[in-house]
């Protein structure tokens, strides 16, 4: 792109220069023509024509009748070289006594009282050797300069493009196993250093995604093992000593395993697809109070705690109903399994939002574990036990819900001195 710009910068300047070399030829031959004219009408103008340089110029006066009334030396005697009206311009490549071409130009003027025309014609050969030099200079140095240009642009973008062999060399080596593994970061802020700090950050979050994936799958194994354990545990048993359980007994452990082996797949399956971004729910309005009171109902025909449904208000949001109501099901499930005696349900609007909260009289969460509660598989240190700890992804779906009903959860202090979990969700206007 180099030589081809300047390849045409060149032609482009030659031909500029030899116009205005040309051109400069042409005025000073016009202006000797001109003054010629003026001697000849003041009657003295013959002298003037003698007076040019007779390799370089010529001069030939015409009468009306295109016959020579006045030459210069080189000319003498010679017929017209050419008819060229006045204020015209012409080329003559050969003349009597030079080879080389001459640049011609007429004017008018008068000889007496008779009327002339002045041809005067300058030697233009000067002009085709200076375009000859400079086309030769230029046939030398746009090479050399080339040349100049291709090492010094290799060397730049050599220089410029080596941090990113090195980035690229690095991400080559990078697999699956040393995600931790990390670019190095050329100094400045050009967009190198740019690009090297985004490819850093991005092996940062394919780490994180790693490391959740594999635990995970840990936790998943690890969960979904234990109520096959059980289950095999209590077969064997039965098929080795039939007479230490008996047929109900056995089914009983069963149905309870079953079940919450499937709650289980269900969860996973369901945090599944939010990850996959494949979990559709409808939107339609959802009455949240009908959704809440329903959901005490259920929990006070359990007969284990006291429930309080004072605070519940009405509330509509647009949303998918059955997401809505395993979101409170998850909630009141995790109050259960922490409560004392008491459980509080409340509903409110609060600033173009639908604020649903269920509180429990349990030990809390501590502060610092608060934005722990919602990650996959977690539980706190006093809910270990699986028979009541869950499986640790209740509130992974709430936040998960939530989120796709473009709301959030938060945990807090419960006034009953347990645990708050509040979710805010964008009301429906009416």
């Amino acid at each position: 792109m180099v030589g081809v710009s300047l390849m045409v910068a060149a032609v482009a300047m030659l031909l500029l220069l030899q116009r205005s070399l040309r051109d400069g030829v042409r005025t000073a031959a016009l202006a000797r023509a001109e003054a010629i004219a003026v001697e000849l009408a003041s009657g003295s103008g013959s002298a003037l024509v003698a007076s040019g340089d007779v390799e370089e110029e010529f001069v030939q006066v015409l009468d009306a009748r295109g016959d020579v009334v006045l030459a210069s030396p080189n000319l003498d005697g010679a017929p017209p070289l050419l008819r060229l009206a006045p204020g015209g311009t012409r080329t003559l490549e050969e003349v009597p006594f030079e080879d080389g071409p001459f640049l011609v130009v007429a004017t008018a003027g008068t000889l007496g009282a008779d009327p002339v025309t002045v041809i005067v014609g300058r030697d233009v050969e000067d002009v085709g050797e200076v375009i000859a030099t400079v086309t030769r200079l230029l046939a030398i140095g746009i090479p050399l300069l080339l040349v100049l240009v291709g090492l010094v642009t290799w060397r730049v973008v050599g220089r410029a493009l080596a941090p990113v062999e090195r980035i690229r060399a690095e991400v080559d080596a990078i697999s699956t196993e040393e995600l931790h593994r990390r670019v190095p970061e050329p100094a400045g802020e050009d967009e190198i250093s740019r690009l090297a700090a985004t490819m850093n950050r991005m092996l940062a979050r394919l780490e994180d995604g790693q490391t959740r994936q594999r635990r995970f799958v840990s936790d998943a194994s690890h969960e979904l093992r234990s109520p096959l354990a059980s289950i095999r545990q209590h077969a064997e048993v039965a098929h080795t000593h039939p007479g230490t359980t008996s047929q109900g007994e056995l089914a009983d452990v069963v149905l309870l395993e079953s079940a919450r082996l499937q709650s289980i797949v269900e969860d996973l399956l369901i945090l599944s697809r939010a990850d996959e971004g494949t979990l559709r729910l409808t939107s339609e309005p959802v009455d949240l109070d009908d959704v809440v009171l329903e959901e005490a109902a259920r929990l006070r025909g359990a007969g284990t705690f006291r429930i309080d449904t004072a605070a519940v208000s009405a509330g509509r949001v647009l949303g998918d109903r059955a997401a809505l109501e395993r979101l409170l099901r998850n909630l009141t499930d995790n109050a259960a399994r922490h409560a004392r005696s008491s459980i509080a349900l409340s509903l409110r609007g609060s600033d173009g939002e639908v604020v649903m909260a269920v509180d429990d009289d349990g030990n809390g969460i501590a502060e610092g574990h608060r934005a722990l509660v919602f990650d996959r598989f977690m539980r706190l240190e006093d809910a270990r036990d699986r028979d009541s700890g869950g499986s640790g992804l209740g509130l992974a779906i709430v936040r998960e819900i939530a989120v796709l009903h473009h709301g959030s959860v938060e945990v807090s202090e419960s006034s009953l001195g347990g645990a708050r979990l509040e979710v805010r969700i964008p009301s429906l206007a009416d």
